[in-house]
């Protein structure tokens, strides 16, 4: 068995890159290569467990037979259920039961030397900013990191800085909502705050919503309040509010 040599990792970093390593080959066998492994898992055959190597390989094997093992073991007998369950949910407890072998090893090495509240803490910090394995063979990981790019984007529409003074005035806008208080605005700071409300409507809330800047006349506008939408915003260069628009295109007397 590829994991029998001696693989000692000794710092948190050295336990996460073991991690991360043992993770990729199982998430390798429950997706690209599950036929593989789905023909490994033989129900005819003795206990079989799904191993992940530091090299980032895997393999289908019996149990190690020294007690206590080297490492802790991956579920045994995992063949045993192939045929008794649709393949999805059997693919998703093996991932599951993979996801608790891996924190079962991580912490094995932490364990075993000496880590401290801090290095756990941090350790554990690092894995779980990566999806479970669960997670990956489920779908739910790609699903959850479109939503978070989804909600992302949704968030970088507000302000929107156009190149023109946009800077500029998004500095403004920051200083008039931070120089709020608990006794409210000085003199200074009211005619900050005043610039930051909408052009159209007068308004200063709705920070979710998304915001244009006048290149123009330099205030910010509610997209909704000038029927601008963020889509629409990107194809634009050098906006001008209605206002501004009207002017320019008013004939001379």
């Amino acid at each position: 068995m590829e994991g029998s040599a001696m693989h000692n990792p000794r710092t948190v970093v050295e336990v996460f890159t073991d991690f991360k390593s043992r993770r990729t080959a199982i998430i390798k066998a429950l997706t690209i290569d599950v036929e593989d492994f789905f023909h490994q898992c033989d129900p005819d055959k003795e206990n079989l467990c799904l191993y992940g190597f530091p090299s980032e390989h895997w393999e289908v094997n019996l149990p190690a037979e020294e007690v206590p093992p080297e490492l802790p073991e991956p579920a045994l007998g995992i063949n045993f259920a192939r045929d008794g369950m649709q393949q999805k949910d059997w693919l998703t407890l093996v991932a599951v039961h993979s996801d608790a072998w891996l924190l079962s090893v991580a912490f094995y090495f932490g364990a075993r030397f000496g880590f401290d509240q801090a290095d756990r803490k941090r350790l554990f910090t690092m894995i779980n900013d990566l999806p479970t394995i669960s997670e990956v063979v489920t779908g739910l990981a790609k699903k959850q990191g479109k939503e978070k790019s989804s909600v992302s984007n949704h968030s970088s529409n507000k302000p929107k800085s156009n190149s023109k003074g946009g800077s500029e005035s998004q500095a403004k806008y920051s200083r008039a909502m931070q120089s709020e208080d608990e006794n409210g605005f000085g003199e200074e700071d009211e005619e900050e705050h005043e610039e930051s409300k909408c052009g159209a409507c007068g308004e200063n809330d709705a920070d979710e919503q998304f915001w244009i800047f006048c290149d123009s006349c330099e205030r910010w506008f509610h997209g909704k309040c000038v029927k601008i939408t963020p889509a629409r915003a990107d194809h634009i260069k050098h906006y001008k509010c209605p206002s501004c628009s009207h002017k320019r295109s008013r004939p001379l007397p």
